[in-house]
């Protein structure tokens, strides 16, 4: 049996938790399944997999295995259909996302990005942090904000705009502010960067200049959902993109402040590894993204 093959039946193996569940989908016999999982461990001479009477589980050595020959895999089905027109997009797209983007834009909207695309699977992360796509074999990110990544190729998809907000509670505790005069007699949740550690400054826009003010805050957070969170418990204002936001505005549970007194718009980007090309899988996802924010 050829590597490749081995590599694909292995990762079936590891998906399925099962050599007997992996053998009806490929419709192999399951001792052929058995044999080549068992011939790639004495290749490499460590286990690979973890079995009992219950289930199969990966090791630390066969989770390394299974990212590394996912990644082999899907860059063989790129290959193959480099030069085809016709051919749909299928594999896995490994995609890491930014966590509030994830949860209020985009995976609400997956069942149709499933039904467009019905031979493709998604491996999602979604989190703020930046995460080393070379390192951790994820294929594309969708990132928010000015990019530092110079080994990194960008998409530029467009941009968001932001804005000031704050829970009635807090409103009511210490008042409204109308000018950047008033910041220092208030409260902001403060944001700290998962890169430096350091907290974000307040921004706003003066006549197209962007200025800064750094404000007095009780907590900081590096989740944009804690973020939020803390603004509706009234622990601070906060300046979050529009996008999304609209049902909160909408019910009252947070109300725009100092409208007259925006941050700058954040810059959205799908950005990528210098080394891989945007495949038809990837490209899918990242046209899909773009689709979907409606970004300006």
């Amino acid at each position: 049996m050829d590597q490749l093959r081995g590599m694909q039946i292995f990762r079936t193996v590891a998906e399925c938790k099962s050599f007997t569940l992996a053998a009806e989908r490929l419709d192999l016999p399951r001792p052929t399944v058995t044999n080549a999982v068992q011939a790639i461990e004495r290749q490499l001479g460590v286990r690979l997999l973890q079995r009992t009477t219950r289930k199969v589980s990966l090791t630390v050595e066969g989770q390394v295995y299974f990212d590394r020959c996912s990644r082999v895999l899907a860059d063989v089905d790129d290959l193959n259909n480099l030069f085809s027109a016709t051919a749909r997009p299928h594999g896995v797209v490994r995609v890491e996302l930014p966590e509030r983007m994830a949860h209020r834009q985009l995976i609400p909207r997956l069942p149709d990005f499933f039904a467009r695309y019905p031979d493709l699977q998604l491996r999602v992360g979604a989190s703020d942090r930046f995460a080393d796509l070379v390192g951790e074999g994820i294929d594309c990110a969708v990132r928010v904000g000015t990019l530092r990544d110079s080994g990194l190729i960008a998409k530029r998809i467009g941009q968001m705009e932001q804005i000031n907000v704050a829970a009635p509670a807090y409103l009511a505790a210490h008042g409204t502010p109308r000018t950047p005069a008033e910041l220092p007699h208030h409260l902001a949740v403060n944001f700290y960067s998962s890169q430096t550690g350091r907290d974000m400054e307040w921004e706003y826009l003066d006549d197209g200049v962007v200025k800064t003010v750094g404000m007095r805050a009780l907590v900081a957070v590096a989740s944009s959902e804690a973020y939020l969170a803390c603004c509706r418990a009234g622990l601070g204002m906060i300046q979050v993109p529009q996008l999304g936001l609209e049902p909160d505005l909408a019910a009252g549970e947070l109300v725009e402040v100092m409208p007259e007194w925006r941050p700058a718009p954040l810059p959205v980007s799908v950005v990528y590894s210098h080394n891989r090309h945007l495949s038809a899988r990837v490209r899918a996802f990242v046209d899909w993204v773009a689709e979907v924010l409606v970004v300006r």
